[in-house]
């Protein structure tokens, strides 16, 4: 079992800048494939930023030079920088992890972004 705590979220104006924080039960080290996906009130989940055990990133088009994952092995935390955010980066955003073929999600945190 895989437990994922979301912090970080709130209410940023347009250009601004948050940190969102998943903080993982157990080793990180454990963890096949982490990432953040989001989910704005009508559309879908999509993927916004993701990495591999081997480190390989993947950013949604969207997103590509704004955010950034990264990971805190002491800490078991992984986090998604997010600068320059736009009204349209509002969305509920989802930590998501997958070990031996199973996928865990977090809570969710709401990310407004004011225009």
């Amino acid at each position: 079992q895989v437990h994922l705590v979301e912090s970080g979220g709130g209410l940023v104006q347009a250009g601004g800048s948050l940190r969102l924080s998943c903080a993982v039960s157990g080793s990180i080290f454990s963890i096949d494939y982490m990432g953040f996906y989001r989910q704005a009130p009508g559309k879908q989940r999509e993927l916004a930023a993701s990495f591999t055990r081997g480190g390989s990133t993947n950013y949604a088009d969207s997103v590509k030079g704004r955010f950034t994952i990264s990971r805190d092995n002491a800490k078991n935390t992984v986090y998604l920088q997010m600068n320059s955010l736009k009204p349209e980066d509002t969305a509920v955003y989802y930590c998501a992890a997958t070990r031996n073929g199973r996928t865990y999600w977090g809570q969710g945190t709401q990310v407004t972004v004011s225009s």
